[in-house]
């Protein structure tokens, strides 16, 4: 007969029995523990006090935790429910408030429930019968040496008070606010796959806050300081949800519709236009209720671009904007920007891959903010072509190539743009923000760019626009290793991937959320270096194997060793495109045919 899995009284009896020895001793309570109400996994002991905390999970059977029975109808409903049960889980947390004990992080008891943003993550799953916490816990010492009875109180008494207070004695008022969170979730999902069919990149609710307590909070500012966002007339688009009164009152949702094309979002300074802007790049994926923007959904195809001065460029087809590059002295030809790289972008080089780059994965959607954008690369005026010939200018200013990639690639462009009036000439739409309030001025704008007075010559480029060449990355640019360590790879915030010897800046990726998609980011290079690249596939393919491997197994596909049943680590999941901006920004990156 199988022996009887421990159960929380032998935990505690294990515990005390370890009181006063060397921290290392926590090591056996690895294992599986059986609660009354839970099954206790501690799949990881830290190493000491001050290492990173132990790895435990609380799996709770569906029958115990008896959430609504409408909650888990599908995939997006089963993530959202997960999140909001991450989130009542930290709830618990600070409501028990376990006693912090002893020397580094003891008594620390913590679950990645994540911010804004809702977000598949491993924090909590759920299987066939049971659902599941994945917590950090730091187990107490006094010095190097554990504290037995401390640990006790916390593993078989406050980890069980945390638990059930979240998930097992709910009230009502708790189960009406899941199911709004869930539906509210799936409304914006509902009207996320019918954006393209209705001719849209994004929609903004009518009443939504978007403005932000701080710059430095994503918590919505308050509504008596706000202006609520109110759609234009000529934009105003509605959308009927599958549930009423989650998200927004009612089961239609109004609102300004942003259509595909080339839009631009003008006004003076201050009034608004960023912050919308803002908004649109960060509804990428949903909002629960209350944070202002639930009712804000966007394309999940829409890139941020930016100029990005100093990064690393990788073989990649910058032909479209950079062409003609002047010979390096003491060379006949030029460098070619078919397959350019270089170790230090400028301004308009980096901005300029970072589109070619989008595009090269699929990217629907630009969204550029002149602030962040390099000038030089927005917009040459009839001035300074005047004084300096096109064919002594090796840059295409994107106001000559954005007509072309929505009509040849369809990739449309948002534009946020308060100095140059030269876009006027190939926007679809103009809305202007004016006071925090959106108006339609498009047939204005269009008014202006047909005067005589204001029109600037444009030259044709030189050449047509073309897809970006594929690329095929190479294995050998790969190396997870650090001296000893056969594998080294870390993060840090949304900012910084240390894989092996190489960092890996992430700073200008503004579609980075989250730590824990960092951390997802990390290790799905690693997965990628071992299981996809194999110097045949381009890496759009390669992407396409990642976000398969998601689809199929979860982030926990993530762990390149597939160790099934263990607590992954903190992740969330990213998308394609913040996967290869990390990938593009690797200086040890080597892609097939690439000239240097």
């Amino acid at each position: 007969m199988p022996t009887p899995t421990p159960d929380s009284a032998q935990l505690a009896a294990t515990l005390e029995r370890l009181d006063g020895r060397g921290y290392k001793a926590y090591r056996d309570i690895e294992g599986e523990w059986t609660f009354s109400e839970f099954t206790l996994f501690i799949d990881r002991v830290q190493a000491d006090p001050f290492a990173d905390p132990s790895k435990l999970r609380i799996r709770v059977p569906l029958e115990v935790a008896a959430l609504p029975a409408r909650a888990l109808g599908n995939r997006t409903r089963q993530v959202a429910a997960a999140a909001w049960l991450a989130r009542a889980f930290r709830r618990s947390i600070r409501e028990v408030g376990p006693r912090r004990a002893g020397t580094g992080k003891g008594g620390l008891v913590s679950i990645d429930a994540g911010g804004a943003e809702v977000l598949e993550r491993t924090a909590v799953v759920f299987g066939e019968h049971w659902v599941e916490a994945r917590i950090e816990v730091g187990l107490p010492a006094a010095g190097r040496r554990a504290l037995g009875g401390e640990a006790a109180s916390l593993l078989t008494h406050d980890l069980r008070e945390i638990a059930t207070r979240a998930w097992i004695d709910r009230r009502d008022e708790d189960d009406r606010s899941l199911l709004e969170f869930v539906d509210c979730v799936e409304n914006q999902e509902s009207i996320r796959r019918q954006l393209r069919e209705r001719g849209l990149i994004a929609f903004v609710g009518d009443g939504a806050i978007l403005p932000r307590e701080s710059g430095a909070s994503e918590r919505p500012m308050l509504a008596r300081d706000a202006v609520p966002f109110s759609s234009p007339q000529a934009f105003g688009v509605e959308f009927q949800v599958p549930h009423a009164d989650a998200g927004a009152k009612g089961q239609v949702w109004r609102g300004m519709g942003i259509p595909r094309g080339i839009v631009l979002m003008v006004g003076g300074g201050y009034h608004g236009k960023t912050t919308v802007l803002r908004a649109i790049e960060r509804a990428v994926v949903a909002h629960g209720p209350g944070d202002g923007r639930e009712t804000v959904v966007a394309d999940p195809g829409l890139v941020k671009i930016r100029a990005e001065d100093g990064r690393a460029v990788t073989g990649v087809d910058i032909q479209n904007f950079i062409d003609r590059l002047p010979p390096a002295p003491g060379r006949k030809t030029a460098k070619s920007t078919r397959h350019f790289s270089t170790s230090d972008a400028s301004g308009s080089t980096s901005q300029a891959a970072n589109i070619a780059e989008a595009i090269e994965i699929g990217a629907s959607g630009l969204l550029l903010d002149e602030d962040t954008c390099a000038t030089n690369f927005m917009v040459r005026d009839a001035r300074m072509q005047a004084l300096v010939h096109p064919r002594d200018e090796p840059i295409t200013p994107f106001v000559d190539r954005v007509r072309a990639l929505y009509d040849d690639l369809g990739v449309s462009s948002l534009i946020v743009m308060g100095g140059s009036g030269d876009y006027f000439d190939v926007a679809d739409a103009v809305i202007e923000m004016k006071a925090y309030q959106a108006l339609d001025v498009t047939a204005r704008a269009q008014a202006i760019a047909k005067k005589d007075g204001y029109k600037t010559p444009r030259p044709a480029p030189m050449t047509p626009l073309r897809r970006p060449d594929p690329r095929i990355p190479l294995r050998a640019g790969f190396d997870a290793r650090r001296g000893r360590r056969e594998v080294k790879i870390s993060s840090r915030d949304n900012e910084e991937i240390v894989y092996g010897t190489t960092k890996i800046d992430l700073r200008a990726v503004e579609q980075l959320f989250d730590p824990s998609q960092t951390r997802a980011i990390a290790s799905a290079l690693h997965v990628m270096a071992i299981d996809g690249i194999d110097e045949i596939r381009s890496l759009d393919s390669v992407l396409d194997e990642i976000e398969h491997l998601f689809d199929q197994e979860g982030l926990d596909g993530l762990d390149p060793l597939r160790r099934k049943g263990r607590h992954p680590g903190a992740l969330a999941r990213p998308r394609r495109f913040e996967i290869a901006a990390a990938l593009n920004r690797m200086r040890t990156l080597q892609i097939a045919d690439a000239k240097a």
